[in-house]
């Protein structure tokens, strides 16, 4: 760990005090709506809180005034966050006669990011968040080291239960143990320690379990992005509770385009990265982009240190830029149509973070929790600024433009190739469910909020599953066999392929350019197969054709995987299911002794209609596991490694946790 001393220069402070700090409304509404501040109270909200505490941090570090930003994990479930900035201002705001560093703790919309010179850009909650993780803590220290003191306040639920005082390091409230006396070498910095409030966040256990607690990979994941985001600063995360000790530390000097090369691991990369920066008035663009020789896009794109999952304007303009860009010098060097190229062609194995640094007080996000940039000024600046970064690039590295010009020909090369098919296999609205395959055991409910459609590995299996379902509102669709690997298959080659065509036809929302999700026919599409390691192959290769080319399904939480028994247990006339070994042993051992018939079932053919349908397809009985990305950059480099061309990966994969493996032969 290095050492944890303030690089920053003291004669910084003096453009941040009590006079930058400006209030706006109380604190009152944050406990009665915490989900206007912190999006949810559920295991999201929670680790929004700590985002929350970790971007105020950033944010010093953004205004060029700290070097380091450690987080902890600790054993009574609170979090601490560190950084060695300026510290908060503690002196006397004259019109409230208190301490700014209450104010700022206690009201919304007080903070140093308001009409002030101390942020020119941030990444907290326009100002709430500090104020708002407070009101919805069982309790919140502060400590802060500036002016060659240290100060403290603790709070309750929002509340102060202490002045602002000086203190001297022994009398310091800690939660990070060994390490407080390494945070002792700090010169100035915010410290601040809180326990999410069980009251709000119901289900929340200070252990990890047996609710939700804080998670370390999560954690760990919002520290990485911040760390690519803001180059040459230090991270350090630690998780103290017991039995999950762990640390990590982060540092890269490239910035974005270390993410890029990382969201590029494990494939086969057609050029270096591509890295475009320029300021224009208040705002700073930053582009990295890289293409590799698969099919997929995998996009990022951030305001200030957010991630703004669901785009917003500084994505559009990208998108519009890269477009223009790539047809002007396909046409001046090859003569090309520029309407042959469309933006979908440009995005075919495209990685790039679009990263837009600009005042805080002039965002408009759309939705509290910062989800969609909505400033309409900033897509003609990012365009411009794009379009003028990939032409001069282009014509300074006429082997890598050419390069990249070849990747979206052969994109527009498929992409009229697979219209072609489509019309070919799916015409006279087969698409709309006109014309629905003959495998298809369709439902008479034609709500698709209502309606299932269970995804059957083998013919045996779907006829149980035909026989014992609800037919009002289950449908079945049998796929024989291993399907096509789509993680490197084309959309053409995709609807060639029998059972994915029937599986495509059978959802009616279409694939490719022309889907369209409103005429989904099922909300619940749930993948069933055997548990073996056949049946597990398939679930992988339906789960890679939807990841890949149906992400919008996975994303709307419409797909599931079904959890068939895997044994059957029998006492006399007395008949239990048990879907997990743990259940199979919990339930031998209350069976009073007498004749058990224990069955293992290897498939679902196994199983009779009645059977099928009282432990898998029955709505009050069965198990399913509803499949969501938590973590897009880590889903997509898990299936390029699994599913990929690149073998070195894979084995490594399986060399690592060959021990692990739970082989069922």
């Amino acid at each position: 760990m290095p050492a944890l001393k303030s690089k920053n220069p003291q004669s910084s402070k003096s453009d941040y005090s009590a006079q930058q700090i400006q209030v706006l409304e109380g604190l009152e509404p944050v406990r009665k709506r915490p989900g206007m501040y912190i999006g949810s109270t559920d295991i999201v909200g929670l680790h929004e809180s700590l985002r929350e505490i970790i971007d105020n941090a950033v944010d010093e570090a953004l205004a060029g005034h700290a070097k380091n930003v450690w987080a902890f994990l600790n054993k009574d479930g609170s979090a601490t966050v560190v950084d060695d900035g300026r510290g908060i201002p503690v002196d006397i705001m004259p019109q409230f006669k208190k301490s700014a560093l209450e104010i700022v703790m206690t009201k919304l919309h007080a903070g140093g990011k308001f009409g002030g010179s101390a942020y020119k850009i941030s990444g907290g909650l326009h100002g709430v968040g500090s104020s708002a993780v407070n009101a919805l803590s069982e309790w919140l220290w502060v400590e802060v080291r500036r002016d060659n003191a240290i100060y403290k306040q603790h709070y309750q639920r929002g509340t102060p239960k202490t002045p602002v005082e000086k203190v001297k390091e022994s009398e310091l409230k800690n939660a990070v143990g060994e390490f407080a006396s390494k945070l002792s070498g700090l010169s100035s910095g915010t410290t601040v320690t809180f326990l999410p409030d069980e009251k709000i966040f119901k289900g929340f256990s200070p252990t990890g379990g047996p609710d939700f607690g804080w998670e370390f990979d999560t954690v760990k994941k919002a520290i990485r992005e911040r760390a690519y985001l803001v180059p040459n600063l230090y991270f350090h995360l630690y998780d103290l509770r017991e039995g999950k000790e762990n640390e990590i530390h982060y540092y890269f000097e490239g910035g974005i385009s270390s993410l890029v090369s990382k969201l590029n691991e494990n494939k086969n990369i057609l050029h270096k990265p591509i890295f475009i920066k320029k300021q224009e008035g208040e705002v700073e663009v930053e582009v990295a982009l890289q293409y590799n020789d698969a099919y997929a896009e995998n996009v990022e794109s951030y305001v200030n240190v957010i991630n703004t999952v669901n785009g917003g304007t500084h994505l559009t303009g990208f998108r519009i830029a890269l477009t223009r860009a790539v047809n002007d010098y396909g046409k001046k060097i090859a003569g090309a149509k520029q309407e042959d190229i469309t933006g979908d062609d440009t995005r075919e194995g495209l990685v790039a973070v679009v990263f837009v640094k600009m005042p805080q007080d002039k965002i408009q996000f759309e939705g509290q929790t910062k989800g969609k940039l909505g400033n309409a000024e900033i897509q003609p600046i990012v365009a411009s600024i794009v379009k003028e970064g990939l032409s001069t690039y282009f014509e300074e590295n006429p082997q890598d433009g050419r390069a990249i010009l070849e990747k979206v020909y052969l994109a527009a090369k498929a992409r009229l190739a697979a219209k072609a098919a489509k019309e070919a296999i799916l015409r006279k609205g087969a698409l709309d469910g006109s014309s629905l395959p003959g495998k298809l055991a369709d439902c008479q409910e034609k709500d698709p909020s209502i309606s299932e459609l269970y995804i059957v590995e083998g013919d045996s299996a779907g006829g149980s599953a035909k026989m014992g379902r609800d037919r009002k509102f289950q449908a079945i669709l049998p796929i024989g066999g291993k399907i096509l690997n789509t993680e490197r298959a084309r959309l053409d080659k995709i609807i060639e392929f029998e059972e994915l065509k029937n599986l495509i036809i059978a959802l009616g929302a279409g694939i490719g350019e022309t889907q369209n999700f409103e005429k989904l026919r099922y909300h619940r599409i749930i993948i069933m197969t055997d548990a073996d390691v056949d049946g597990e192959h398939i679930e992988t290769l339906i789960l890679t054709f939807f990841f890949r080319h149906l992400p919008e399904i996975v994303k709307q939480g419409y797909l599931y995987i079904a959890q068939p028994p895997l044994y059957k247990i029998s006492a006399g006339k007395d008949t239990q299911y048990a879907y997990t070994e743990e259940e199979k042993d919990a339930t031998l051992k209350t069976i009073a002794a007498k004749n058990i018939s224990l069955q293992r079932y290897k498939g679902l053919g196994e199983m009779n209609p009645q059977q099928l349908w009282e432990t898998t397809m029955n709505p009050e009985n069965r198990i399913l596991k509803q499949v969501n990305v938590d973590d897009a950059e880590e889903a997509d480099a898990t299936f390029t490694m699994l599913m990929g061309d690149e073998v070195p990966p894979r084995k490594n994969f399986i060399q690592s946790n060959a021990k692990q493996a739970q082989l069922d032969i």
